[in-house]
């Protein structure tokens, strides 16, 4: 049983008159349907995803060491006497340690140890001896990492994202002390002491050298900087991850603190600075752990009317800025947040006339595999995978595909300021909240509760060409205005927001004074049920206001905010 083969079929297919990129998308998709299917015939089939309430989970070979399931994955013959069960590696994590683990978007991360060290935090716990940990990652990761040990209320500290909803509970109880950071400064500050030192880092890997260098998984993000800074290191090795990741990495060695800095060489999105492999001091191995489970990979939902509809202005404003020459065919890198209104804009572009487009950004999402399949992408940058299941298959059925235009770098160097700028992305990210004026509130839902982070989005938009915030004009069902008087709070000033969508209309910000951009803000993007009353808050600032550049009634400023916390809605009884 020989796999098909896509690029074949493209090459027969693409002179051929009436084949348009909806039909090669299908296309692939039948043909990787095909080979996954042969797969399944031979045996190699992915696990399912793990119940996080089920204690443990007998297809998980974790505590069988007998069972050989990655041994021809590592290599390195010195190695392979450190190869041990999770709980046994779990043991050697101490109460109060601060540990780094891998993980980015639900990709990449440690699933076996995690699960070993919250069994052994629930025993201590029930015995009367807390232990809980500071755990460090790339972003967030899946329910066995941050459900796991939130569960068990052994995480004391966290940084630098997080999306898991039991950990999400914890953190507004104020039982979790939750650091949101940037992403591309973490690396930077563990190397500068100034959060503190790494005791243990849990890597995930897709395999060991026989040189005794690490292959990455699928995602990269602090990996290189918990490896460095760590004193002792655990590895997982996860039979699941594609054996044909090996090579798609882009590992940079070259970052120093002040004043020793230097220019990055990379210039262009697919420029390739580095090598493909970790590199670890052996000494510093204390366990290696062989896992056979997949990502946290969740499916996205089917496009809404909002979602195409917020898709399709952004293609027109591209388009737009295309004709008045402000940017070039084929764009210039893109940039995109994580979500499904995000998924949408990337999917919009399979039949935008833009091509061959380029991505650099945090997260390659299914939107992008479609883009790569037609040929509208070139080529993509990122720092790690987030993909539903069925974009999972196709990558790991057609894989030697997809690994030629993709590139996985530190997260450090993905969402540098210095490249972002230099290399002029188009940034595209959500949020939960803007004001009348463009000040964006990415992170805490009425100014107090977290949602998920900050993440990345202020990597790009402050340095991106054109830097793009969208969302939804309404949620809770209409309840709660995306577009408020005053954010409750401020990720993003407005000198950072250049243009906001909703499904309502864009607003191009450039250029325009504070009370300029609040007359276009409420036009274009209020939803009509706010749109008077927004109007009608505007118009009386001028009155009331302390001063006249940006005007605000400080007394009523955040009344929307505090009758939706009273009523459970912001719209005026």
């Amino acid at each position: 049983m020989q796999p098909l083969v896509f690029d074949h079929y493209v090459a027969e297919l693409r002179p051929s008159v009436g084949v348009t990129s909806g039909i090669i998308v299908m296309l692939r998709r039948k043909i990787n349907a095909c080979n996954a299917a042969r797969n399944a015939a031979l045996g190699r089939v992915a696990l399912d995803m793990a119940d996080p309430n089920v204690e443990r989970q007998p297809y998980w070979p974790f505590n069988n060491v007998k069972r050989n399931l990655v041994s021809d994955r590592i290599a390195c013959a010195a190695l392979r006497s450190r190869i041990t069960d999770a709980d046994t590696a779990a043991a050697l994590i101490s109460p109060g340690e601060t540990v780094g683990m891998s993980g980015f978007t639900g990709s990449g991360y440690p699933k076996a140890v995690p699960q070993a060290l919250a069994r052994r935090m629930a025993g201590e716990s029930a015995a009367g001896r807390p232990f809980r940990v500071n755990l460090w990652t790339g972003a967030s990761t899946g329910p066995e990492l941050d459900g796991a040990l939130a569960a068990v209320d052994g995480i004391a500290q966290r940084l630098p994202y997080s999306s898991d909803p039991v950990a999400r509970e914890k953190i507004n109880r104020g039982e979790i002390d939750y650091l949101d950071m940037h992403l591309s400064q973490v690396a930077p500050m563990a190397w500068e002491g100034v959060i503190g030192t790494l005791d243990t880092a849990v890597i995930e890997i897709s395999g060991i050298r026989p040189d005794g260098s690490l292959i990455p998984s699928s995602s990269v993000g602090n990996n290189k900087t918990w490896l460095d800074r760590a004193s002792r290191v655990i590895l997982e090795v996860n039979r699941w991850q594609n054996a044909a990741l090996e090579g798609m990495h882009d590992i940079y060695y070259g970052t120093r603190l002040p004043p020793d800095r230097v220019p990055i060489p990379l210039v262009k999105p697919d420029d390739r600075i580095g090598t493909p492999y970790l590199a670890c001091d052996p000494d510093k191995i204390v366990a290696i752990v062989e896992t056979d489970a997949p990502d946290r990979n969740l499916p996205f939902a089917a496009p809404d009317a909002t979602a195409l509809a917020i898709a399709g202005h952004i293609i027109e404003f591209l388009s737009h800025e295309v004709k008045r020459g402000r940017l070039p065919a084929s764009l210039l890198p893109i940039q995109s947040g994580v979500g499904n209104i995000a998924n949408a804009v990337l999917s919009g572009l399979v039949d935008a006339p833009f091509d061959p487009m380029t991505a650099y950004t945090e997260v390659i999402q299914d939107g992008m595999l479609d883009l790569l399949d037609v040929g509208k992408l070139r080529m993509a940058s990122a720092t790690a995978f987030s993909l539903s299941p069925a974009a999972a298959e196709r990558l790991n059925a057609d894989m030697a595909h997809y690994a030629k235009r993709m590139i996985l770098r530190p997260q450090e160097i993905s969402n540098h300021p210095e490249l972002v700028r230099r290399l002029g992305c188009i940034a595209m990210n959500g949020l939960i909240e803007a004001d009348i004026y463009g000040n964006v509130n990415s992170t805490l839902v009425m100014g107090s509760r977290i949602q998920n982070g900050i993440g990345g989005s202020g990597d790009f938009a402050r340095n991106a060409y054109v830097s793009i915030f969208m969302t939804p004009s309404t949620a809770k069902n209409g309840n709660i205005s995306a577009i408020v008087p005053q954010a409750s709070h401020v990720d993003h000033i407005m000198q950072d927001v250049q243009v906001i969508v909703t499904e309502q209309g864009l607003a191009d910000l450039r250029g325009l004074s504070p009370q300029q951009r609040a007359k276009l803000v409420i036009e274009r993007c209020a939803h009509p049920d706010y749109r008077p009353l927004l109007t009608d808050y505007a118009a009386r600032t001028r009155g009331g206001s302390y001063g006249l550049h940006a005007p605000s009634l400080p007394a009523e400023a955040l009344s929307w905010h505090r009758r939706f916390m009273e009523t459970g809605t912001m719209l005026p009884g």
